[in-house]
């Protein structure tokens, strides 16, 4: 969600004639029926054309972020959103629009699971699936940011709230638990987003390739 401080992004109409403003972002483009709803006397896009309009504003990273936050609140759906795409074949922006569709993921619970699983995609690995629920015996063991259970292997968002020693306690108590179901577990924060994305996703493709080539 945009902070206090981030402009407000504006569609207006190609023919209005509407200067830089202090606060907004202003775009033009051409509406087409049903992009625009009413909503308690504010005039906005409807989803599947806010979704059009950010697959060209945003990189195809940020796009599928904000994606996944609308499908898990179910403001729209991945049938929709393609078939708007497709129904648009040939005007620019609708493959990006695609594209953003097949990489989103209504599992996500946060904007970095979202940026981790498409980048370590983008990247060339396979996609993981979210929220995997590893059971032993019947019995809840954990639930995974990102997993490949064909595999054992697994990817964790490590956020500030690890500065919480009780929640530190319980994170490496289900590790350990996770462990002891075979599962290897691989963590990532927001510095290594930032500064070594290479070397860790060469960590989650090792760990693969090993798990793909031994028994288990």
């Amino acid at each position: 969600m945009p902070t206090a401080s981030e402009p407000v992004d504006v569609l207006v109409p190609r023919a209005a004639r509407i200067g830089p403003s202090a606060g907004l972002r202003i775009h033009h483009g051409k509406f087409d029926p049903g992009d625009a709803l009413d909503r308690a006397g504010l005039r906005v896009t409807s989803p599947a054309r806010t979704c059009w309009d950010l697959a060209q504003w945003l990189d195809v990273v940020e796009t599928v972020v904000v994606l996944d936050s609308m499908l898990a609140r179910r403001l729209t759906d991945v049938p929709t959103l393609r078939e708007y795409a497709l129904s648009r074949a040939g005007r620019r922006g609708w493959r990006s629009l695609l594209r953003a569709v097949d990489l989103a993921d209504a599992g996500a619970e946060s904007p970095q699971e979202s940026r981790t699983r498409v980048r370590l995609v983008l990247a060339g690995l396979p996609r993981p699936e979210t929220q995997w629920v590893v059971a032993d015996k019947g019995r809840f063991v954990a639930r995974l940011d990102l997993a490949w259970p064909q595999f054992k292997v697994a990817v964790e968002y490590d956020g500030l709230w690890h500065d919480d020693p009780e929640q530190f306690h319980r994170d490496r108590q289900r590790l350990n638990r996770l462990l002891g179901c075979g599962w290897i577990v691989l963590h990532v924060t927001a510095k290594r987003l930032r500064d070594d994305f290479d070397g860790f996703v060469a960590e989650v493709r090792a760990a693969l390739r090993a798990r793909s080539c031994s028994p288990r």
